[in-house]
């Protein structure tokens, strides 16, 4: 018989924790809806003890997408930042609190400067208060793969007696490999059946070492029943395990693992594109399942092969991960339905007539300039509506600039609002761009150090948009910013001044509790 395996995404808490992923409140949701539509079983929405705006981004994920998917969100084991996780996450119909500590020696001696006993009773007191607040608790014993056993299993009896309903075993940093991880967990495993057998066995890998999926299946096979991932392998340092990849290992080795989980497939590209367009992160070309060249085939042995038969080089179709052979190109002429299934296949909701009817009179001023509309314009007309408001009197909005080149003074003149104010400067620069930024920064006031810059085509023909990605560097973070415009130039403006803005609303956002970011 299928056993089912429970998947947790954590893409918006620990994934975001990548420097320059951070997305804001209105990009959260949207993402949230997509990992919906993908039928995830469970999303980590975020740490709302981190900052006001995480506690906002969290809560207004628990109204959106909370009545049919679990929703969790981090807790250190203290109660401030239960009561965070509680008073965030308590409009959703089944909302999960997530607690974490440590059990390694390493972290018990280092982090926590305290005993053994002392950090394992921190643990319990922490599950039996959020126990007064929710059903269901999970507790995640961090650095478990590098714990002495003996103590880990200590500290998980401990806290099942004192009414956790799921333990979670992170491999934090990468240590483990499969057997040797598989082993613990079929430990583990037969310890907690016997102690209590409904309470759920999780995992939760790191990749550091490359292993995070062949150490989450090697989980699987010895009893876990619950994994944690992310899109795309998001993730801290070298990243998480990847959802699309375990989702169609079980699926394509059903035989051997005799597991099954209830995510759509057919979902796979889609919210991994969205993601992509939202963290403005690249997905490697060769990324398995998702990457460019997943299903390409450049060797002619390959390619005859295919010809004669697509099995004797694919163990899965395209079509399975949400892959299609053709993109439907749009036009003026192109109606309403046409537009909407561009824009749902985006992984975009519709169910707002009004906000469609604007955005379809948008999509058709574009059409009658373009001639052709391909999905990674729409994806622009959809992203460029549903912007963050520039009106907000703490942002800087772009009014007006000239860029003047040449190859003595490049020269770019800006002229800036923020609320009711206006500034205009000049910069000359090294180019374009590197004058264009100049003087941005010099009205804007601020230190930003740009750390990344990068523009590719986002469609075809002279018409087509360009996608402008950057990396900037403020008080010691790191922010994105994108934009798209078929003006390249207009378009690297547009992300500088995104990225700026989003740290001016995350520097305002933040709360007196700087937390570590360094969890599970």
């Amino acid at each position: 018989m299928s056993r089912k395996i429970i998947v947790l995404d954590t893409t918006l808490r620990d994934g975001e924790q990548v420097p320059g992923a951070k997305l804001n409140v209105q990009q959260k949701v949207e993402f949230a809806q997509q990992l919906k539509r993908l039928q995830v079983d469970i999303i980590e929405a975020g740490f709302p003890a981190s900052s006001a705006g995480d506690f906002q981004a969290v809560q207004e994920i628990a109204r959106s997408v909370g009545d049919t998917v679990s929703i969790t969100a981090l807790a250190r084991a203290v109660k401030s930042d239960i009561d965070a996780v509680y008073n965030s996450i308590k409009l959703a119909q089944n909302p999960l609190i997530h607690i974490v500590l440590g059990t390694s020696d390493i972290h018990v001696d280092k982090k926590f400067n305290r005993s053994k006993d002392a950090v394992l009773e921190m643990g319990v007191e922490a599950v039996k208060y959020a126990k007064t607040l929710l059903p269901h608790v999970q507790y995640s014993t961090e650095d478990a793969s590098r714990s002495e056993f003996e103590y880990l299993w200590k500290t998980i009896e401990a806290v099942v007696k004192a009414g956790a309903t799921m333990i979670n075993v992170p491999d934090t940093v990468g240590y483990a490999v499969p057997d040797e991880f598989g082993e613990m967990i079929r430990k583990l495993n037969e310890r907690l059946k016997n102690l209590d057998d409904s309470v759920i066995l999780s995992v939760h890998c790191h990749n550091d070492l490359g292993l995070a999926t062949a150490n989450t299946l090697a989980a699987i096979k010895n009893g876990a029943d619950k994994v944690e991932v992310t899109i795309n392998g998001l993730g801290e340092r070298a990243g998480n395990t990847s959802l699309e990849e375990v989702v169609m290992a079980l699926k394509v080795r059903e035989n051997s693992f005799q597991c099954h989980t209830n995510i759509k497939t057919t979902e796979l590209l889609r919210t991994s594109r969205l993601l992509t367009y939202l963290t403005g992160l690249d997905v490697q070309v060769n990324k398995a399942i998702t990457g460019d060249n997943a299903f390409a085939h450049s060797s002619g042995i390959h390619q005859d092969g295919l010809l004669k038969d697509k099995q004797v080089y694919e163990i899965m179709s395209p079509e399975e991960v949400g892959a299609e052979s053709m993109e439907l190109i749009l036009t003026a002429r192109s109606g309403r339905h046409a537009f909407k299934n561009a824009v749902e296949k985006l992984g975009f909701d519709t169910s707002d007539v009004a906000e469609f009817e604007v955005l379809f009179e948008k999509f058709l001023t574009l059409a009658d300039g373009k001639k052709e509309v391909y999905d990674h314009d729409v994806f622009y007309l959809v992203t460029n509506h549903r912007t963050l408001d520039v009106k907000d009197s703490h942002l800087f909005e772009l009014d007006s600039f000239q860029v003047i080149t040449n190859n003595q003074s490049p020269t770019a003149t800006v002229s800036l609002k923020k609320g009711s104010e206006t500034f205009v400067g000049s910069a000359v620069g090294d180019g374009p761009i590197d004058a264009l930024y100049s003087v941005i920064k010099t009205l804007v006031g601020h230190d930003v150090q740009l750390k990344d810059y990068k523009i590719n085509s986002l469609s075809r023909g002279k018409e087509a948009i360009g996608r402008v990605n950057i990396r900037i560097e403020y008080q010691g973070n790191i922010y994105s910013g994108r934009a798209m415009d078929t003006d390249i130039i207009k378009a690297s403006a547009l992300a500088f001044l995104n990225g700026i803005n989003a740290a001016l609303l995350d520097t305002a956002s933040q709360e007196s509790l700087t937390p570590e970011r360094s969890y599970t």
